[in-house]
């Protein structure tokens, strides 16, 4: 059944913005949600931010509004063209998360929204390695993904979620403590921020020394 309906929301444009509507009105609604992970971030024009496994621009339409030089990267063919009907002002590039196809220190910022949980811990880990090679020095990494509730009334919600649209790697992150994979693959001063009754992580990192 889940991988029913998780096939059905990614095929469906109309059904998988109806669940992020839902979904994001535990923290005040989808706007905020798209823009959680961009909190005390400084941000100009000629900031160069890559959207991580961009999908069909969900977060990019943000991002595009505080930055002219925005790259969205996704492996999805469907979703790069989603995304350039959707932002155009953005540029999009399909490739793999764990493979990306750019040079080294590219970006000042890079940003993804609820995409770790979809890799496998070695593929998590592989991203979290390409996404520092890619950052400038001192170039910062934000995320924001789920994780344990902290608040036991959040639980149920976030479990029957998952039992409906998501896969074992999503339960596998639950029990990850992302904070010390970041500081593994050489990011420093990992900032964990927890929302929602703790059922979603923001993590904010700097690149550390190559």
């Amino acid at each position: 059944m889940a991988t029913i309906l998780r096939d059905l929301s990614y095929r469906y444009q109309w059904l998988y913005n109806s669940i992020s509507r839902l979904a994001a009105l535990t923290v005040g609604g989808e706007a905020r949600f798209r823009q959680l992970a961009l909190e005390g971030l400084a941000i100009d024009p000629e900031t160069r931010i890559l959207d991580l496994c961009c999908g069909s621009g969900q977060a990019t339409q943000y991002l595009v509004q505080r930055s002219n030089c925005v790259v969205g990267l996704d492996a999805s063919p469907l979703s790069i063209r989603r995304s350039q009907k959707n932002v155009p002002q953005a540029e999009f590039v399909e490739g793999w998360a764990e493979a990306m196809p750019f040079a080294a220190e590219q970006f000042d910022l890079v940003h993804t929204s609820a995409a770790l949980h979809e890799m496998k811990p070695d593929q998590r880990r592989q991203i979290l390695r390409e996404v520092h090679r890619v950052l400038k020095p001192g170039g910062i990494f934000t995320l924001i993904d789920f994780h344990q509730p902290t608040n036991p009334i959040f639980t149920p919600g976030l479990y029957t979620f998952f039992w409906l649209f998501e896969t074992e790697t999503a339960w596998e992150l639950l029990k990850t403590n992302l904070v010390s994979e970041l500081e593994a693959a050489g990011f420093i001063n990992p900032q964990q921020m927890l929302i929602a009754g703790g059922s979603l992580q923001r993590i904010q990192a700097l690149q550390g020394e190559k």
